[in-house]
């Protein structure tokens, strides 16, 4: 499949952060940063010019757009994908990075087109509020696994049971092998949504992916959950608190923690 290349010149971290969020609510599923410019990646049948056109004049950017081969992509993002440490907790690394770990844990991610390397400020979050609850025994949902990286984290942290869902074929395959290079036993990956899960059967729900869909899911979320189980989300800017707090709280969520980096968010709500 092509892809279309959106390269954005960009003025600081808060025009990428503004832009990063809404092409992800657009369908975009690669982003790098390099210097003063933001490259974004989508799907060639999913790429709208008047909706891009709306984007960029809302972060008053320029861009130009080109078509690469999948290959390609997969190719670049390789050679520019380097280890992350996540608060002396967790090493994120590519099978070709050759690194002293010196974290409790370490997941291997093969870097290809699913959101999920440990880059961004959004998985960080998600990390450290995972880092803070207990996993041991529980069951857990990953919503929007995309490469897999939380779900394998929840899996090192001791959860007995693991579904890992994205509407993504790209995502679901890559998500798969990076679970089995993990060495996971405890993680199912399934083509698929939230409609796909069954009413409160799960413990712990993990949802990185971004306003719109955490509001349209959010009672759905909570009917998913079981009694005295956690929901811990992110893909949120620091705008979309109050929102998400409203939906959330109408829900019959319970507000528990939120951290906060780079102008980005990650909330925690118990269902009591």
């Amino acid at each position: 499949m092509q892809y279309i290349k959106v390269t954005f010149v960009i003025a600081g971290q808060e025009v990428s952060d503004i832009l990063i969020a809404l092409l992800a609510d657009a369908g975009y599923d690669g982003f790098e940063e390099s210097g003063n410019k933001l490259l974004a990646y989508v799907e060639q049948p999913k790429f709208n010019g008047k909706e891009l056109n709306t984007i960029a004049g809302i972060a008053r950017t320029a861009y130009e757009t080109e078509i690469v081969p999948a290959q390609n992509w997969n190719a670049l993002w390789e050679s520019n994908f380097a280890p992350v440490v996540v608060d002396n907790f967790c090493t994120i690394r590519a099978h070709f990075h050759d690194i002293k770990i010196a974290t409790p844990y370490e997941i291997l991610i093969t870097p290809k087109m699913s959101f999920g390397t440990g880059h961004h400020a959004t998985t960080q979050l998600m990390m450290l509020l995972m880092k803070g609850t207990n996993f041991e025994g529980k069951s857990v949902l990953d919503f929007g696994t995309g490469t897999g990286v939380l779900a394998i984290l929840a899996d090192k942290l001791g959860a007995a049971k693991i579904i890992a869902i994205d509407n993504d074929e790209w995502c679901v395959e890559n998500a798969i092998e990076n679970v089995e290079r993990n060495n996971c036993k405890k993680i199912i990956v399934k083509k698929g949504s939230m409609e796909d899960s069954d009413a409160g059967s799960t413990d712990i729900i993990l949802a990185n992916i971004n306003r719109n869909i955490l509001l349209q899911y959010i009672h759905l979320l909570y009917e998913r959950l079981s009694a005295g189980g956690i929901i811990i989300m992110s893909g949120l800017l620091t705008d979309d608190k109050d929102a998400i707090m409203g939906a959330a709280v109408s829900a019959g969520f319970t507000y528990n923690a939120m951290l906060e980096q780079l102008n980005w968010i990650a909330l925690t709500f118990i269902k009591i």
